[in-house]
Protein backbone atom coordinates (compact mmCIF):
# COMPACT_ATOMS: atom_id res chain seq x y z
CA UNK A 1 0.00 0.00 0.00
CA UNK A 2 1.38 3.63 -0.89
CA UNK A 3 1.05 6.06 2.31
CA UNK A 4 0.26 9.26 0.99
CA UNK A 5 2.78 12.03 1.64
CA UNK A 6 1.91 13.81 4.97
CA UNK A 7 4.14 17.16 6.11
CA UNK A 8 6.64 16.91 8.81
CA UNK A 9 4.29 18.11 12.10
CA UNK A 10 6.24 19.67 15.76
CA UNK A 11 7.94 17.72 17.93
CA UNK A 12 5.88 16.43 20.39
CA UNK A 13 2.83 16.15 18.46
CA UNK A 14 0.32 14.19 19.95
CA UNK A 15 -1.25 11.50 17.66
CA UNK A 16 -4.58 9.62 19.01
CA UNK A 17 -7.75 8.15 18.18
CA UNK A 18 -11.48 9.21 19.88
CA UNK A 19 -14.54 6.77 21.30
CA UNK A 20 -17.21 7.43 23.23
CA UNK A 21 -19.06 4.95 25.70
CA UNK A 22 -21.98 4.86 24.82
CA UNK A 23 -21.06 3.65 21.22
CA UNK A 24 -18.66 1.25 22.00
CA UNK A 25 -19.08 -0.24 25.70
CA UNK A 26 -22.35 -2.19 25.41
CA UNK A 27 -23.11 -3.66 28.67
CA UNK A 28 -25.99 -1.56 29.18
CA UNK A 29 -27.15 -3.73 32.32
CA UNK A 30 -24.01 -4.73 33.28
CA UNK A 31 -22.35 -4.04 36.92
CA UNK A 32 -24.92 -2.03 38.46
CA UNK A 33 -25.22 0.54 35.32
CA UNK A 34 -27.74 2.88 35.39
CA UNK A 35 -30.09 3.49 32.31
CA UNK A 36 -29.04 6.98 30.58
CA UNK A 37 -31.30 9.09 28.20
CA UNK A 38 -29.96 7.32 25.61
CA UNK A 39 -31.59 3.90 26.49
CA UNK A 40 -34.80 5.33 26.70
CA UNK A 41 -34.45 6.93 23.43
CA UNK A 42 -33.26 3.86 21.46
CA UNK A 43 -36.71 1.94 23.29
CA UNK A 44 -38.57 4.75 21.58
CA UNK A 45 -39.64 3.00 18.07
CA UNK A 46 -38.79 5.25 15.01
CA UNK A 47 -36.08 7.02 16.71
CA UNK A 48 -33.32 4.94 15.78
CA UNK A 49 -32.31 4.21 11.70
CA UNK A 50 -33.12 0.23 12.22
CA UNK A 51 -34.45 0.30 15.44
CA UNK A 52 -30.76 -0.66 16.68
CA UNK A 53 -29.65 -0.06 20.14
CA UNK A 54 -26.55 0.73 22.16
CA UNK A 55 -27.18 -2.81 24.12
CA UNK A 56 -23.98 -4.66 22.90
CA UNK A 57 -22.36 -2.05 20.17
CA UNK A 58 -19.00 -3.05 20.21
CA UNK A 59 -18.81 -4.99 23.94
CA UNK A 60 -15.45 -2.78 24.72
CA UNK A 61 -16.96 -3.35 28.49
CA UNK A 62 -16.06 -6.88 27.83
CA UNK A 63 -13.62 -6.71 25.31
CA UNK A 64 -11.69 -3.68 26.26
CA UNK A 65 -8.32 -5.47 26.40
CA UNK A 66 -8.46 -6.74 23.01
CA UNK A 67 -9.19 -2.86 22.07
CA UNK A 68 -6.31 -1.84 23.94
CA UNK A 69 -3.63 -4.12 22.04
CA UNK A 70 -5.20 -2.71 18.66
CA UNK A 71 -4.30 1.08 20.25
CA UNK A 72 -0.93 -0.27 21.01
CA UNK A 73 -0.28 -2.07 17.69
CA UNK A 74 -1.36 1.43 16.37
CA UNK A 75 1.42 3.08 18.37
CA UNK A 76 -0.97 5.38 19.66
CA UNK A 77 0.79 8.50 21.52
CA UNK A 78 -3.27 8.95 22.80
CA UNK A 79 -6.50 7.54 23.31
CA UNK A 80 -9.58 9.60 23.82
CA UNK A 81 -12.76 8.08 25.55
CA UNK A 82 -15.82 9.59 27.81
CA UNK A 83 -16.85 8.10 30.81
CA UNK A 84 -20.33 6.89 31.51
CA UNK A 85 -21.89 8.73 33.83
CA UNK A 86 -24.72 6.32 34.83
CA UNK A 87 -22.21 3.69 34.76
CA UNK A 88 -20.12 5.41 37.58
CA UNK A 89 -23.62 7.11 39.38
CA UNK A 90 -26.31 5.23 38.22
CA UNK A 91 -28.78 7.62 39.70
CA UNK A 92 -26.51 11.25 38.62
CA UNK A 93 -25.29 11.85 42.06
CA UNK A 94 -25.36 10.16 45.62
CA UNK A 95 -24.15 6.31 45.80
CA UNK A 96 -21.48 5.66 43.39
CA UNK A 97 -20.98 2.50 41.69
CA UNK A 98 -17.77 1.49 42.74
CA UNK A 99 -17.60 -1.62 40.10
CA UNK A 100 -18.12 1.29 37.22
CA UNK A 101 -15.42 3.38 38.27
CA UNK A 102 -13.26 0.43 38.82
CA UNK A 103 -13.55 0.20 34.79
CA UNK A 104 -12.15 2.73 33.95
CA UNK A 105 -9.54 3.02 36.70
CA UNK A 106 -8.06 -0.23 35.08
CA UNK A 107 -8.31 0.96 31.47
CA UNK A 108 -6.69 3.85 32.27
CA UNK A 109 -4.04 1.51 33.97
CA UNK A 110 -4.02 -0.66 31.13
CA UNK A 111 -3.55 2.52 28.85
CA UNK A 112 -0.27 4.08 31.21
CA UNK A 113 1.15 0.38 31.01
CA UNK A 114 1.01 0.52 27.07
CA UNK A 115 2.48 4.40 26.85
CA UNK A 116 -0.63 5.68 25.97
CA UNK A 117 -2.13 8.90 27.10
CA UNK A 118 -5.54 8.80 28.47
CA UNK A 119 -7.62 11.87 27.43
CA UNK A 120 -10.82 11.51 29.24
CA UNK A 121 -14.40 13.13 28.31
CA UNK A 122 -16.65 13.11 31.10
CA UNK A 123 -19.91 13.81 29.47
CA UNK A 124 -20.41 12.55 25.89
CA UNK A 125 -24.18 12.62 25.87
CA UNK A 126 -25.39 9.92 27.85
CA UNK A 127 -27.22 11.93 30.71
CA UNK A 128 -28.48 10.00 33.40
CA UNK A 129 -32.31 8.54 33.11
CA UNK A 130 -32.96 9.81 36.70
CA UNK A 131 -31.45 13.04 36.13
CA UNK A 132 -33.41 13.61 32.90
CA UNK A 133 -36.16 13.41 34.95
CA UNK A 134 -35.59 15.35 37.45
CA UNK A 135 -35.38 18.58 34.61
CA UNK A 136 -32.04 17.16 32.80
CA UNK A 137 -29.87 20.45 31.31
CA UNK A 138 -32.93 22.30 31.10
CA UNK A 139 -32.19 22.35 35.59
CA UNK A 140 -29.34 24.40 36.85
CA UNK A 141 -29.15 21.36 39.42
CA UNK A 142 -27.79 19.01 36.53
CA UNK A 143 -24.69 21.52 36.50
CA UNK A 144 -23.70 20.95 39.91
CA UNK A 145 -24.03 17.20 39.78
CA UNK A 146 -22.24 17.06 37.29
CA UNK A 147 -19.44 19.22 39.15
CA UNK A 148 -19.98 16.51 42.08
CA UNK A 149 -19.43 13.93 39.28
CA UNK A 150 -16.77 15.54 37.48
CA UNK A 151 -14.74 15.79 41.72
CA UNK A 152 -15.46 12.15 42.00
CA UNK A 153 -13.86 11.14 38.95
CA UNK A 154 -11.17 13.57 38.71
CA UNK A 155 -10.09 12.17 42.43
CA UNK A 156 -9.74 8.96 40.94
CA UNK A 157 -8.06 9.44 37.64
CA UNK A 158 -6.52 12.74 37.93
CA UNK A 159 -2.99 11.21 38.67
CA UNK A 160 -2.72 9.32 35.27
CA UNK A 161 -5.03 11.49 32.67
CA UNK A 162 -2.93 13.79 30.30
CA UNK A 163 -6.20 15.58 28.80
CA UNK A 164 -9.34 16.49 30.71
CA UNK A 165 -12.75 17.10 28.20
CA UNK A 166 -15.61 17.66 30.83
CA UNK A 167 -17.50 18.58 27.42
CA UNK A 168 -17.98 16.86 23.98
CA UNK A 169 -19.90 19.19 21.63
CA UNK A 170 -22.58 21.17 23.74
CA UNK A 171 -24.11 22.28 20.61
CA UNK A 172 -25.34 18.98 19.26
CA UNK A 173 -27.03 18.19 22.32
CA UNK A 174 -28.57 21.38 22.52
CA UNK A 175 -29.76 21.69 18.83
CA UNK A 176 -30.34 17.72 18.58
CA UNK A 177 -31.09 16.79 21.88
CA UNK A 178 -33.53 19.48 23.09
CA UNK A 179 -34.34 21.82 20.22
CA UNK A 180 -35.04 19.44 17.42
CA UNK A 181 -35.80 15.97 19.09
CA UNK A 182 -33.52 13.74 16.61
CA UNK A 183 -31.04 12.90 19.91
CA UNK A 184 -32.30 12.21 23.07
CA UNK A 185 -33.97 12.65 25.31
CA UNK A 186 -35.87 13.37 22.06
CA UNK A 187 -37.53 17.37 23.22
CA UNK A 188 -38.19 19.70 20.51
CA UNK A 189 -38.00 23.16 22.20
CA UNK A 190 -36.20 25.27 19.34
CA UNK A 191 -35.13 28.02 21.00
CA UNK A 192 -36.47 27.46 24.25
CA UNK A 193 -33.61 24.76 24.59
CA UNK A 194 -31.19 27.67 24.78
CA UNK A 195 -30.65 27.11 28.68
CA UNK A 196 -29.71 23.73 27.85
CA UNK A 197 -26.36 25.80 26.54
CA UNK A 198 -25.98 28.07 29.50
CA UNK A 199 -26.33 24.49 31.58
CA UNK A 200 -23.83 22.88 30.07
CA UNK A 201 -21.83 25.74 29.33
CA UNK A 202 -21.98 26.42 33.38
CA UNK A 203 -21.72 22.84 34.51
CA UNK A 204 -17.97 22.80 31.96
CA UNK A 205 -17.08 25.57 34.25
CA UNK A 206 -17.92 23.89 37.59
CA UNK A 207 -16.26 20.94 36.82
CA UNK A 208 -13.28 22.68 35.80
CA UNK A 209 -13.08 24.07 38.90
CA UNK A 210 -13.97 20.68 40.43
CA UNK A 211 -11.28 18.80 38.67
CA UNK A 212 -8.39 21.14 39.25
CA UNK A 213 -9.39 20.86 43.04
CA UNK A 214 -9.07 17.16 43.13
CA UNK A 215 -5.20 18.06 41.48
CA UNK A 216 -5.82 17.32 37.70
CA UNK A 217 -4.41 18.73 35.68
CA UNK A 218 -4.78 19.22 31.13
CA UNK A 219 -8.07 20.24 31.28
CA UNK A 220 -10.19 21.49 27.86
CA UNK A 221 -13.19 21.02 26.30
CA UNK A 222 -14.07 19.32 22.81
CA UNK A 223 -16.40 21.87 20.63
CA UNK A 224 -17.50 21.25 17.24
CA UNK A 225 -17.03 23.90 14.70
CA UNK A 226 -17.89 24.16 11.49
CA UNK A 227 -17.29 26.93 8.63
CA UNK A 228 -20.62 28.75 7.94
CA UNK A 229 -20.91 29.27 4.07
CA UNK A 230 -24.03 31.88 2.71
CA UNK A 231 -25.54 30.47 0.40
CA UNK A 232 -25.48 33.29 -1.62
CA UNK A 233 -24.45 37.16 -1.75
CA UNK A 234 -28.03 38.17 -0.98
CA UNK A 235 -28.31 40.28 2.39
CA UNK A 236 -30.96 37.59 3.91
CA UNK A 237 -28.63 34.94 3.30
CA UNK A 238 -25.78 36.69 4.95
CA UNK A 239 -27.39 37.95 7.71
CA UNK A 240 -28.81 33.86 8.11
CA UNK A 241 -25.12 32.60 7.96
CA UNK A 242 -23.94 35.36 10.77
CA UNK A 243 -27.01 34.15 13.02
CA UNK A 244 -26.09 30.86 12.51
CA UNK A 245 -22.61 30.96 12.91
CA UNK A 246 -23.18 32.51 16.11
CA UNK A 247 -26.12 29.86 17.16
CA UNK A 248 -23.13 26.84 16.15
CA UNK A 249 -19.94 27.72 17.12
CA UNK A 250 -19.50 31.35 18.91
CA UNK A 251 -22.08 30.09 21.52
CA UNK A 252 -20.18 27.62 22.66
CA UNK A 253 -16.47 29.33 22.15
CA UNK A 254 -17.31 32.91 23.02
CA UNK A 255 -18.50 32.21 26.81
CA UNK A 256 -15.51 29.98 27.35
CA UNK A 257 -12.58 31.64 26.11
CA UNK A 258 -13.95 35.69 26.26
CA UNK A 259 -16.58 35.26 29.38
CA UNK A 260 -19.32 36.78 27.45
CA UNK A 261 -22.34 35.60 25.20
CA UNK A 262 -21.79 36.44 21.34
CA UNK A 263 -25.00 38.62 20.87
CA UNK A 264 -26.84 40.68 23.21
CA UNK A 265 -30.47 38.06 22.23
CA UNK A 266 -28.25 35.34 23.22
CA UNK A 267 -27.19 36.47 26.60
CA UNK A 268 -30.88 37.57 26.98
CA UNK A 269 -32.09 34.29 26.50
CA UNK A 270 -30.05 33.00 28.94
CA UNK A 271 -31.60 31.50 33.02
CA UNK A 272 -29.83 32.31 35.96
CA UNK A 273 -27.43 35.04 36.82
CA UNK A 274 -25.72 35.20 33.51
CA UNK A 275 -22.58 37.68 34.18
CA UNK A 276 -21.76 35.78 37.76
CA UNK A 277 -22.15 32.19 35.66
CA UNK A 278 -19.72 33.92 33.02
CA UNK A 279 -16.71 33.79 35.64
CA UNK A 280 -17.42 30.53 36.21
CA UNK A 281 -17.86 29.23 32.38
CA UNK A 282 -14.67 31.12 31.37
CA UNK A 283 -12.44 29.74 34.23
CA UNK A 284 -9.58 29.78 32.25
CA UNK A 285 -8.29 26.11 29.91
CA UNK A 286 -5.39 24.69 29.60
CA UNK A 287 -6.06 24.06 25.71
CA UNK A 288 -8.88 24.22 23.37
CA UNK A 289 -10.08 20.72 21.35
CA UNK A 290 -12.03 21.59 17.94
CA UNK A 291 -14.32 18.62 16.41
CA UNK A 292 -14.81 19.04 12.56
CA UNK A 293 -16.53 16.99 10.05
CA UNK A 294 -17.80 19.59 7.47
CA UNK A 295 -18.79 22.81 6.33
CA UNK A 296 -22.06 24.22 6.73
CA UNK A 297 -24.21 26.90 3.57
CA UNK A 298 -26.62 28.29 4.97
CA UNK A 299 -29.21 30.92 3.85
CA UNK A 300 -32.52 32.39 5.25
CA UNK A 301 -35.90 30.17 5.45
CA UNK A 302 -36.99 29.65 1.40
CA UNK A 303 -40.73 28.33 1.12
CA UNK A 304 -40.84 25.03 -0.36
CA UNK A 305 -36.73 24.34 -0.09
CA UNK A 306 -38.01 20.83 1.19
CA UNK A 307 -36.55 19.21 4.47
CA UNK A 308 -33.63 19.73 5.78
CA UNK A 309 -31.34 16.69 6.47
CA UNK A 310 -28.56 16.65 8.43
CA UNK A 311 -26.46 14.06 10.02
CA UNK A 312 -29.05 11.70 8.76
CA UNK A 313 -31.51 13.32 10.60
CA UNK A 314 -34.53 15.27 9.13
CA UNK A 315 -35.16 18.25 10.33
CA UNK A 316 -38.53 19.41 11.54
CA UNK A 317 -40.38 22.07 9.54
CA UNK A 318 -40.03 25.44 11.02
CA UNK A 319 -36.24 25.64 11.14
CA UNK A 320 -35.05 29.54 11.02
CA UNK A 321 -32.36 28.73 8.55
CA UNK A 322 -32.25 26.89 4.87
CA UNK A 323 -29.48 24.43 4.77
CA UNK A 324 -28.76 23.88 1.52
CA UNK A 325 -26.39 21.10 -0.20
CA UNK A 326 -22.72 21.78 -0.50
CA UNK A 327 -22.58 21.02 -3.83
CA UNK A 328 -18.92 20.54 -6.00
CA UNK A 329 -17.41 18.24 -3.22
CA UNK A 330 -16.87 14.37 -3.09
CA UNK A 331 -19.46 12.99 -0.35
CA UNK A 332 -18.47 10.07 2.13
CA UNK A 333 -21.19 7.34 2.93
CA UNK A 334 -23.13 9.43 5.36
CA UNK A 335 -23.76 12.60 2.18
CA UNK A 336 -21.48 14.48 4.03
CA UNK A 337 -19.36 16.98 1.37
CA UNK A 338 -15.16 16.10 2.02
CA UNK A 339 -13.46 19.28 2.61
CA UNK A 340 -9.98 19.11 4.15
CA UNK A 341 -9.59 23.39 3.72
CA UNK A 342 -12.78 23.42 6.23
CA UNK A 343 -10.47 22.35 8.86
CA UNK A 344 -7.86 24.91 8.14
CA UNK A 345 -10.66 27.53 7.99
CA UNK A 346 -12.08 26.67 11.35
CA UNK A 347 -8.19 26.98 12.64
CA UNK A 348 -7.44 29.94 11.81
CA UNK A 349 -10.80 31.57 12.28
CA UNK A 350 -10.66 30.52 16.21
CA UNK A 351 -7.22 32.21 16.18
CA UNK A 352 -8.34 35.58 14.61
CA UNK A 353 -11.84 35.67 16.37
CA UNK A 354 -10.80 34.80 20.03
CA UNK A 355 -6.35 36.01 19.96
CA UNK A 356 -4.77 35.78 22.59
CA UNK A 357 -7.45 34.17 24.32
CA UNK A 358 -7.72 31.02 22.29
CA UNK A 359 -5.37 28.51 23.93
CA UNK A 360 -3.06 25.47 22.44
CA UNK A 361 -5.43 23.95 20.13
CA UNK A 362 -6.30 19.81 19.35
CA UNK A 363 -8.27 18.46 16.86
CA UNK A 364 -10.38 16.56 19.46
CA UNK A 365 -12.12 14.40 16.27
CA UNK A 366 -12.22 14.30 12.54
CA UNK A 367 -12.87 10.85 10.46
CA UNK A 368 -15.55 10.09 7.88
CA UNK A 369 -18.37 7.40 7.32
CA UNK A 370 -17.23 4.70 4.43
CA UNK A 371 -18.64 1.33 4.60
CA UNK A 372 -15.90 -0.61 2.99
CA UNK A 373 -16.33 -4.44 4.44
CA UNK A 374 -13.64 -7.41 4.75
CA UNK A 375 -12.76 -9.16 0.78
CA UNK A 376 -12.31 -12.83 0.20
CA UNK A 377 -8.63 -12.46 1.97
CA UNK A 378 -10.28 -10.52 5.10
CA UNK A 379 -8.80 -7.30 4.25
CA UNK A 380 -10.84 -4.06 4.33
CA UNK A 381 -9.55 -1.80 1.94
CA UNK A 382 -10.33 1.94 2.82
CA UNK A 383 -8.35 3.61 0.70
CA UNK A 384 -11.45 6.47 0.88
CA UNK A 385 -10.69 7.06 4.23
CA UNK A 386 -7.02 7.25 3.73
CA UNK A 387 -7.30 10.18 1.26
CA UNK A 388 -9.47 11.70 3.85
CA UNK A 389 -7.30 11.70 6.78
CA UNK A 390 -4.64 12.50 4.74
CA UNK A 391 -5.86 15.77 3.02
CA UNK A 392 -7.08 16.56 6.59
CA UNK A 393 -3.58 16.42 7.97
CA UNK A 394 -2.40 18.56 5.26
CA UNK A 395 -4.76 21.15 6.40
CA UNK A 396 -3.63 20.64 9.70
CA UNK A 397 -0.41 21.40 9.05
CA UNK A 398 -1.25 24.24 6.50
CA UNK A 399 -3.25 25.95 9.72
CA UNK A 400 0.16 25.95 11.96
CA UNK A 401 2.03 27.55 9.28
CA UNK A 402 -0.79 30.21 9.33
CA UNK A 403 -0.14 30.46 13.27
CA UNK A 404 -2.42 28.25 14.78
CA UNK A 405 -0.87 26.52 17.68
CA UNK A 406 -2.19 22.96 17.16
CA UNK A 407 -0.59 20.50 19.18
CA UNK A 408 -2.53 16.86 18.69
CA UNK A 409 -4.90 15.45 16.03
CA UNK A 410 -7.27 12.20 17.13
CA UNK A 411 -9.02 10.26 14.57
CA UNK A 412 -12.67 9.26 15.10
CA UNK A 413 -13.05 6.51 15.11
CA UNK A 414 -10.93 3.72 16.55
CA UNK A 415 -13.83 1.38 16.08
CA UNK A 416 -16.81 1.15 14.00
CA UNK A 417 -19.59 1.67 16.61
CA UNK A 418 -23.28 3.23 17.27
CA UNK A 419 -23.50 6.01 14.98
CA UNK A 420 -26.27 7.69 16.89
CA UNK A 421 -29.94 7.86 15.29
CA UNK A 422 -28.03 6.00 12.42
CA UNK A 423 -27.67 3.05 14.09
CA UNK A 424 -25.21 1.02 12.81
CA UNK A 425 -25.61 2.13 9.04
CA UNK A 426 -22.33 4.34 9.24
CA UNK A 427 -18.73 2.84 9.65
CA UNK A 428 -16.56 5.52 11.30
CA UNK A 429 -13.74 3.00 12.54
CA UNK A 430 -10.38 2.39 11.63
CA UNK A 431 -11.47 -1.02 12.06
CA UNK A 432 -13.90 -2.87 11.02
CA UNK A 433 -16.54 -4.54 13.17
CA UNK A 434 -18.36 -7.40 12.40
CA UNK A 435 -21.63 -6.73 14.90
CA UNK A 436 -22.82 -10.46 14.35
CA UNK A 437 -19.94 -12.08 16.24
CA UNK A 438 -17.46 -8.77 17.35
CA UNK A 439 -14.87 -9.86 15.47
CA UNK A 440 -12.20 -6.85 15.13
CA UNK A 441 -10.13 -5.98 11.95
CA UNK A 442 -7.59 -3.50 11.62
CA UNK A 443 -8.62 -1.72 7.64
CA UNK A 444 -5.85 -0.66 5.80
CA UNK A 445 -6.44 2.86 6.82
CA UNK A 446 -5.42 1.43 10.46
CA UNK A 447 -1.93 0.00 8.81
CA UNK A 448 -1.60 3.80 7.22
CA UNK A 449 -1.65 5.33 10.85
CA UNK A 450 0.19 3.48 12.12
CA UNK A 451 2.93 3.86 9.74
CA UNK A 452 2.28 7.20 9.83
CA UNK A 453 2.85 7.56 13.35
CA UNK A 454 5.31 5.25 13.39
CA UNK A 455 7.65 7.71 11.33
CA UNK A 456 6.72 10.55 13.43
CA UNK A 457 7.34 9.33 16.93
Amino acid sequence: MTTPAIPEFPDGFLWGVATSAYQIEGGVDADGRGPSTWDTFCARPGSVLGGDTAAVATDHYHRHDEDVALMTELGLGAYRFSISWPRVLPAGWGEVNQAGLDFYDRLVDELCAADIAPAVTLFHWDTPQVMEDAGGWLARDTANRFADYAALVGGRLGDRVKLWMPLNEPMVLTLFGYALGVHAPGWQLMFKALPVAHHQLLGHGLATQALRAAGASGIGIANHHTPVWPASAAPADQEAARAYDALVNELFAAPVLLGEYPTAELAAAMPGPVADDLLVISTPLDWYGVNYYQPSRVGAPRAGAGAAVVDGSTMPDGLPFDLPAIEGYPLTDFGWPVVPDGLREVLVTLRSRYGAALPPVYVTENGCAYGEQPDGEGRVGDARRIEFLAGHLHAARQAIDEGVDLRGYFVWSLLDNFEWAAGYSQRFGLVHVDYETLVRTPKDSFHWYRELIRTRR
